[in-house]
């Protein structure tokens, strides 16, 4: 997971994320090319996060695939899932819209580092 998150940078992924809830994932001759999982989990929703495809992998379909099963497991739980993207990212806001998402509305991002 950290190779594929090192390769695609999906956005924050640390050695102790998949803690955070689980994850989907598509692997190819023991190679993970494909996944997806949950992070923050407000009460009564779960956000979508990590999603991400190996770009030997792409155009298949895979990003959908986990985003789906991801999706399935929240509101399996009775929860509603949330994502973010980048507003420049183009490719992946068509797929999610595909997926039935919405855009709500747009938000300024920080990050900041301890000195």
């Amino acid at each position: 997971m950290l190779a594929l998150t090192e390769l695609t940078r999906p956005g924050p992924f640390w050695p102790r994320t998949i803690e955070l809830g689980t994850y989907y994932g598509v692997r190819e001759n023991d190679t993970l090319i494909a996944m997806a999982g949950e992070r923050l989990q407000p009460p009564g929703w779960t956000e979508i996060s990590t999603v991400c495809t190996a770009p030997g992998a792409r155009g298949r379909g895979l990003a959908a695939q986990v985003v789906q099963a991801a999706v399935d497991h929240v509101i399996a739980r009775g929860e509603r899932p949330f994502l973010h993207v980048a507003a420049g990212n183009s490719g992946a806001i068509r797929l999610y819209e595909r997926l039935g998402f919405v855009i709500r509305r747009q938000v300024r991002f920080h990050g900041y580092r301890v000195p």
